[in-house]
């Protein structure tokens, strides 16, 4: 009895795992209906219809750059509004600071019996009025005319060659390089800027944005001084696609005589340093000495007298001399 049991214990274990892997069979088998089916030619979105290609590559690389270029124009519109704002400042600061100079120590000069004018901007274009700028002057020949000199980003072409006796430099000076920087600064404010009196159209660039120069549409400039009145500037600057130059004519005016200090030296201890370059000529040297030794000695004695002698021949002659008027000169004392 126990054994029938036992057998049929074990065909209902072996019916209900067959009944279990028929249920997953079956289980599977719907799965496999049911699941969507994949297509290779799969549509893109936004393109409907339309499989994966190069033109939509194409189109979306487009949409990118368009929109990365809208974007640096802004960026350089709000850089060039905050630049504008920064010199603004700059320049109010500047003339805040120039009036309070002028307050604390302004004096003005009174030369040829003329008093200067108390407004200083009034001065200033009286000025530009007086000076070669917009109109023409009598000269009484050809002599009187002052050059123009030119300049461009990097060097200086002067007539007045000075110590490097070269028309062509680099200006090595600070104060020369720190003029033409900001003489150039100002022409592209004066262009970027302009006044609604200036005779300027604003031009647009390809994207339709404010067309700005910099620097490296600065083509060459002139400057030329008159002493008595101040510096003009032309300056003139292209842009590569464009077909015309842009013109700026600056003035920088001289202001008046300030008086900086007076006071009253002693020279009851000053010594007067005198440096003689000599290189043979020795009578000549003599007959120096002697009028030193007249002039200089006898009458004033705060002299120190240095004599710099080039090469051998003559020297132990030259030593003589000196030997000879310093022994005269301290028997005197």
């Amino acid at each position: 009895m126990s054994r029938r049991g036992s057998v049929l214990h074990i065909r209902t274990h072996w019916l209900l795992l067959g009944l279990a892997l028929l249920c997953s069979l079956v289980l599977f088998i719907y799965l496999l209906e049911c699941a969507p089916q994949t297509d290779g030619n799969a549509s893109l979105p936004g393109f409907v219809g339309e499989n994966y290609g190069k033109e939509y590559y194409q189109a979306l690389l487009q949409e990118q750059e368009e929109h990365y270029q809208t974007r640096a124009t802004s960026l350089k519109r709000q850089i060039a509004q905050l630049k504008q704002e920064l010199q603004e400042m700059s320049e109010k600061m500047r003339s805040l600071q120039e009036k309070k100079n002028i307050g604390a120590n302004g004096i003005g000069y009174q030369g040829n019996k003329e008093q200067a004018p108390s407004d200083l901007l009034e001065f200033l274009h009286s000025q530009i009025d007086k000076a070669e700028v917009s109109i023409g002057a009598k000269l009484p020949s050809e002599y009187g005319v002052i050059p123009f000199e030119s300049f461009t980003l990097m060097k200086v072409f002067q007539l007045e060659m000075g110590l490097t006796r070269h028309p062509e430099e680099k200006p090595v000076r600070k104060d020369k390089r720190d003029e033409l920087v900001e003489v150039i600064e100002a022409g592209l404010e004066v262009i970027n800027n302009p006044d609604e009196d200036d005779e300027q159209e604003d031009e647009e660039g390809p994207l339709g944005e404010k067309l700005i120069f910099n620097e490296n549409d600065f083509i060459e400039g002139y400057y030329r001084t008159e002493k008595d009145k101040g510096t003009q500037y032309e300056l003139f600057f292209k842009k590569e696609d464009l077909m015309e130059y842009r013109h700026v004519t600056l003035f920088r005016p001289f202001g008046p005589l300030m008086k900086v200090k007076s006071e009253a030296i002693d020279i009851t201890r000053s010594v007067i340093n005198i440096i003689v370059p000599l290189a043979e000529r020795t009578e000549a040297f003599a007959q120096f000495m002697q009028n030193f030794r007249d002039v200089c000695i006898h009458q004033d004695k705060r002299i120190h007298l240095t004599v710099v002698y080039f090469g051998k021949e003559g020297l132990s002659k030259v030593k003589s001399i000196l030997e000879s008027v310093t022994r005269l000169a301290s028997s005197t004392w």
